[in-house]
């Protein structure tokens, strides 16, 4: 069963070519953004890119078989999406969508569940809750000590009073 993920959403488009600007934050674009990628605009629609470039924050793209902005003016506002069986990532990456839901294991002990994953540029945080307190844990090889997604559990390594109540993010904040 194909599973879409959000790579994007198309902003604008730029030239009268048919390029095709892109507003994105998913980390992995390098795996996504490639000639020959299957992607689907708005869900229905299913294209194939044909070409992709840098321009300043936005990720252009043309697909196969437009070369006119009028033929592409359709998808203008609409979000972009890949089928999450087409992302081949390299070994200990995930996408954020396999590791919410994922139970947190620390010192052999179930502390939450990844519930959320917050970005903020090269810093990414686990929201975690545990025992009616939301937590954020960093997403870094120094703390993840191993992710198992057949088990459903990502086990993290010895960080002294971190589940502590003090350190508990208050739902009212």
């Amino acid at each position: 069963m194909m599973k879409l993920i959000k790579i994007g959403k198309i902003v604008n488009t730029h030239g009268i070519k048919g390029e095709i600007k892109i507003l994105s934050n998913f980390p992995y674009k390098d795996y996504v953004f490639l000639k020959g990628m299957t992607i689907y605009i708005g869900k229905d629609n299913r294209e194939v890119i044909q070409s992709y470039r840098r321009h300043k924050n936005f990720d252009m793209i043309t697909l196969q078989g437009y070369d006119n902005i009028n033929d592409v003016l359709k998808y203008k506002g609409k979000m972009v999406y890949v089928d999450s069986a087409d992302i081949k990532l390299p070994n200990d990456s995930y996408l954020d969508e396999e590791l919410i839901g994922l139970t947190v294991i620390y010192e052999n002990k179930a502390h939450g569940i990844i519930d959320g994953i917050e970005r903020y540029n090269k810093v990414v945080l686990f929201s975690v809750l545990y025992d009616g307190k939301q937590y954020l844990l960093p997403y870094n090889k120094e703390i993840i000590d191993k992710v198992d997604l057949d088990s459903g559990k990502i086990y993290i390594k010895d960080i002294k009073g971190f589940f502590d109540n003090d350190l508990a993010i208050k739902d009212n904040i």
